[in-house]
């Protein structure tokens, strides 16, 4: 009885130190890694985050939406740089968010931080609605990204539309992961896909393999390349793990859910912000 005490005990323990464990494990393997650069000020600046509005994979499919923390990292490092922030989606109302992105090896303390803000809050479960925004009224559009966005970032008109003419207005554009798919219907100056011939990364093909979720309509590397897009990445043995930002001009990417607060600060650099 006494061995078998000491064996449940041991279980417990290797358990517990498991779980502790593995949000260490995915963060040294680069998953959501501190940002170590400078640090930028916009105060009295505006910026606009967009999402998705579709929550499901595939037809019948698991909770999908923004990713959690490619939502809140990004939100919090414009608040925190002064700026005040205003969130929309494609269809407005309240924004779904992945479940997945909240487990506890995943969440951020962005996320955590998110959960206690009353006023962030409100903003996800009443989102402003695209098409009754002007986009160029703010220095910043940054777009979310998560599997949602694979749905409807990249087919939505309205939002081509409105990031071609913030574009146009001189406004700083970009996002990471899916969002940079709703570059793919906008302008330049010239009436040229936006992407064309532009360096920038989103989330790879081999990362969506990867994962095992190909059953989206459209899958980033993909599309923009065959926008013309011209695609950069890092890789990793998980490409999850990769982080990689690429600055083009006003126009400013992230590869995945590792890369929102450095593309956050770039942002905020290029749109005349400080040095803090």
């Amino acid at each position: 009885m006494k061995a078998l005490s000491i064996v449940g005990t041991l279980v417990v323990v290797v358990g517990i130190a498991g779980w502790l464990g593995l949000p260490v494990l995915f963060k040294a393997l680069g998953v959501h890694p501190h940002y170590a650069g400078p640090g930028y000020q916009l105060s009295g600046g505006r910026v606009l985050i967009v999402t998705t509005s579709h929550d499901e994979l595939g037809e019948g499919g698991k909770e999908t939406g923004v990713f959690g923390s490619e939502l809140t990292v990004p939100y919090y490092a414009f608040l925190d740089g002064g700026m005040s922030v205003d969130v929309a989606s494609i269809r407005g109302g309240e924004i779904p968010i992945d479940p997945s992105s909240f487990l506890w090896f995943l969440e951020t303390p962005s996320d955590k931080r998110y959960r206690e803000d009353p006023e962030f809050k409100a903003k996800v479960k009443s989102s402003r609605k695209i098409d009754s925004v002007d986009f160029t009224q703010y220095d910043i559009i940054f777009l979310s990204g998560g599997w949602g966005a694979a749905y409807d970032l990249g087919t939505s008109e309205t939002l081509g539309r409105k990031i071609s003419e913030a574009w146009a207005a001189g406004k700083v554009v970009g996002g990471v992961c899916h969002g940079p798919l709703g570059l793919l219907l906008a302008k330049d100056e010239r009436g040229e896909p936006l992407v064309k011939g532009r360096r920038l990364t989103a989330v790879t093909d081999k990362q969506v393999e990867q994962l095992g979720i190909t059953m989206t309509p459209q899958h980033p590397e993909r599309e923009l390349r065959a926008a013309g897009a011209l695609f950069e990445s890092e890789t990793a043995l998980q490409d999850m793990f990769a982080n990689h930002v690429v600055v083009e001009d006003r126009l400013v990417t992230g590869q995945n859910q590792n890369a929102g607060s450095e593309t956050a600060q770039k942002m905020m650099r290029i749109a005349g912000g400080s040095e803090r």
